[in-house]
């Protein structure tokens, strides 16, 4: 079977369900780079986005005959994605410390205010910070689902936010 554009997303799934590799690579390759952006994102690590986004399609691939289409195949294998890299900042010491401030409090950001420097600076923020964060303002998710996928409560979740949002504030006020 030749793997073209036309191809629907319902026969990609079905070529890969019957471990069809061609179909399996293109699937891959279709959600890679913004699913590895989402990894990066929470994690804040090179290293551990990578081991997330591996985990995230081993288990893609094993969860592919349970995919019942209530929702596109992206926003599935998203949801996927995002738990997995959950899963990976909680397996970090640190996930637990979400008060600890023992990041510099001053980095290098260089000399424009640009999407590198605003990168930097929710990377910058705990991880638990930084992962409501991202969740929420990043990838859109509403708090009640942040805080089912973080196994924390609403208002936990809300904290996060309004503390992450804080501390980005100090951090642009640093800049200028």
């Amino acid at each position: 079977m030749a793997y073209t554009i036309s191809m629907t997303e319902t026969d990609l799934v079905r070529a890969c369900i019957n471990n069809d590799r061609r179909a399996q690579k293109e699937l891959y390759e279709k959600y890679k780079r913004a699913m590895y952006t989402i990894c990066y994102r929470i994690t804040g690590d090179f290293d551990l986005a990578n081991d997330a986004l591996q985990e995230a399609f081993i288990q893609i691939f094993r969860a592919l005959p349970k995919f019942r289409a209530e929702s596109t195949l992206g926003a599935w294998i998203k949801t996927i994605v995002v738990r997995t890299a959950i899963k990976k900042i909680k397996k970090q010491p640190k996930f637990d410390e979400l008060e600890d401030f023992h990041t510099a409090d001053r980095v290098d950001w260089g000399t424009s205010l640009d999407t590198e420097y605003l990168e930097k600076a929710i990377l910058s923020l705990p991880e638990g910070y930084r992962a409501v964060f991202v969740m929420i303002e990043v990838e859109g998710y509403a708090h009640k689902e942040v805080a089912e996928i973080l196994g924390i409560s609403v208002g936990t979740s809300k904290s996060q936010l309004f503390h992450a949002k804080k501390r980005l504030r100090s951090i642009l006020d640093q800049y200028r």
